[in-house]
């Protein structure tokens, strides 16, 4: 069996074969689905969006195809979901359920049905309508409290490399998404002895934009202990990158998550299966902080470069936490 990025196998969702598993495992995809993954692929190379979204978008796809091709084996398919917008709707919705039935996370479900919405409206079948599990919950996204954010700084703080160190302050103190911390280029970092500044170039639909953010000095202390190391580094004469691999070349979205991740393992940040600690977590850590402190949402939005209020909104959503300690308010007889 070849590897899993060819385009006739497929890593198979979680729970595809059984829903108390949640490891993932190659299976062959047939030839007419395969062809269309193949199409999709091609499809993405020539869009505009960041290289990490492809990525995530053909890998979200190749579940569908499988699970459909499985669905089509079994006689359970009605119509054909790949040319019509009806069967369409009703194969991703039950695409949906037998990814909760899997035990996936709300937010993978989510990356899934987004994933299928381009595919079909770059089929010219319009978007499946099928509800995202985040307009069901309600609640804030996963966040870290105080306790664990110390606990984490102190940690990058003490441990990390310069570069490490960097690269997982950003997304916490600016709210950066990690493709844009790796995208990051000398010219976009303005820092002096009392302030900074980081420019911040749109890709994908923002394609164009430009923000500019505050660094915050303990930031600010970190990237310049970086640039001053980083001129050591292979390719720091040549190559326009903040952030370097050893080989002297840019580092990639993969290898600055797993920094990230990493970091947050060794502190036991990452002990909540259905939503695991992510670069994402500091982004929306520093969202939430700044929400809950009476900021103004316009402001948040326009830090965190939300093109829609909404999706800044629901920072101010309560947290599981939240409703449990409203209870706290209740009169008992004790």
């Amino acid at each position: 069996m070849t590897s899993g990025n060819t385009p006739s196998e497929i890593t198979e969702p979680a729970g595809a074969v059984s829903g108390n598993t949640r490891r993932s495992r190659a299976v062959p995809l047939p030839a007419p689905h395969a062809a269309v993954l193949a199409d999709y692929t091609a499809a993405l190379e020539r869009a505009p969006l960041a290289d990490s979204t492809k990525t995530k978008y053909a890998s979200r796809l190749r579940g569908y195809l499988a699970w459909l091709a499985g669905q089509a084996d079994a006689g359970a398919l009605d119509g054909d979901p790949l040319n019509d917008p009806v069967a369409a709707t009703g194969a991703v919705r039950d695409f949906r359920r037998h990814l909760k039935n899997g035990r996936r996370a709300p937010n993978t479900i989510d990356t899934y049905l987004s994933a299928i919405d381009d595919f079909y409206a770059r089929r010219n079948l319009g978007k499946p309508q099928a509800r995202r599990e985040r307009d069901t919950r309600r609640t804030a996204p996963r966040a870290l409290n105080a306790r664990r954010t110390r606990r984490y700084l102190r940690h990058v703080q003490l441990t990390a490399s310069p570069r490490d160190k960097a690269i997982a302050l950003l997304p916490y103190y600016t709210g950066l998404r990690i493709s844009e911390v790796v995208d990051l280029d000398l010219a976009d970092l303005r820092l002096s002895a009392r302030k900074g500044e980081l420019r911040i170039r749109g890709k994908g639909r923002d394609a164009g934009k430009i923000r500019l953010l505050p660094v915050h000095p303990d930031l600010r202390q970190a990237l310049t202990d970086w640039l001053a190391a980083r001129t050591d580094w292979k390719g720091a004469g040549t190559h326009t990158a903040v952030f370097l691999n050893h080989r002297g070349g840019r580092l990639s979205d993969r290898a600055a998550r797993a920094i990230i991740t990493g970091l947050g393992d060794a502190v036991g940040l990452n002990d909540d299966p259905t939503e695991p600690f992510s670069p994402h977590v500091l982004r929306h850590t520093f969202a939430t902080q700044l929400i809950r402190d009476g900021k103004n949402p316009i402001l948040v939005a326009e830090l965190l470069g939300h093109g829609s209020l909404d999706a800044t909104r629901r920072y101010a959503l309560p947290t599981e936490a939240d409703k449990a300690a409203a209870l706290d308010a209740l009169i008992t007889d004790q």
